[in-house]
């Protein structure tokens, strides 16, 4: 019943459920709880949601191959890294000690989409907002973004150490 013991196939299946069930954390937190989401948070969901994709598609393959193995470990581990910078920008906005509305934009992520091309939408959103620097939700002391710093480094442990034990 060890954890280190279980096959590829359930470490991977584990994996998608955690991305998978941030999401829903995410999506409750959204609509019962009705805090609504910062740009930011949004592109930790996409992370998660790939890095979910790349998880599933890894357990359903369940290669024997090493080489393949380490594939979708580094598929996981793109995902999963481009959202632990997110949610590392996240954290240095909301604890930078400057006033939090000094970084508002005013626009929303669809209405940026649809206004800017996307290089000019990922760098205005990676600026932070006023709505990224507040912090509405604690747990232990963390707020959401640090935990998700937190569930992004175990996702990179949880796609890299199938990949890289001895069969």
């Amino acid at each position: 019943m060890n954890p280190l013991n279980w096959s590829y196939r359930t470490l991977y299946f584990l994996g998608a459920i955690a991305c998978f069930g941030a999401i829903g954390y995410a999506l409750y937190v959204q609509y019962h709880m009705l805090m609504q989401p910062c740009p930011l948070c949004i592109l930790q969901r996409v992370a998660f949601a790939a890095a979910g994709v790349f998880f599933l598609i890894g357990a359903l393959h369940a290669p024997k191959s090493r080489a393949w193995r380490r594939l979708h470990a580094a598929l996981v581990s793109l995902c999963a890294l481009g959202g632990l910078l997110i949610a590392g920008r996240h954290v240095a906005i909301q604890l930078a000690p400057s006033d939090a509305t000094a970084f508002c934009s005013g626009m929303d992520l669809n209405y940026m989409l649809d206004a800017m091309p996307l290089r000019d939408v990922l760098t205005t959103v990676l600026k932070g907002s006023g709505e990224c620097a507040k912090i509405d939700w604690t747990f232990l002391g963390f707020s959401m973004p640090m935990w998700t710093l937190v569930l992004y480094v175990g996702v990179i442990a949880l796609a890299v150490y199938p990949a890289i034990r001895k069969s």
